[in-house]
């Protein structure tokens, strides 16, 4: 004769499989997040936030700096800006001038 379980072993049981699945869910909700992360940093790789088109690396003085192709944005990496602010005046002066329509 089968033994019926116990309310409080139902409970117990009901409990246990929530959380395996809520867990479950978790990791499949991350993995989702990591893929379309990965997908979008694809899709956007080296274009122009402004307008969407090709960013061309340019280097000067040893600054990589990123021209849009389409509006002329000039965009700068991390730590790119702290090194462009250690120009002197007269080399800041032409750095501008050579990024300049």
């Amino acid at each position: 004769m089968p033994v019926k379980p116990s309310e409080r072993e139902e409970e117990y049981f009901a409990r246990l499989e929530f959380e395996q699945k809520k867990k479950c869910e978790k990791d499949n909700r991350m993995k989702m997040e990591s893929n379309e992360k990965q997908r979008l940093k694809e899709l956007h790789f080296m274009r122009c936030p402004k307008c969407g088109m090709a960013l061309i690396e340019i280097n000067y003085n040893e600054i990589a700096v990123d021209k849009c192709s389409g509006c002329d944005g000039i965009w700068l990496d991390a730590g790119e800006m702290e090194a462009v602010s250690k120009l002197n005046q007269g080399l800041l002066n032409k750095w501008f001038k050579t990024f300049k329509k």
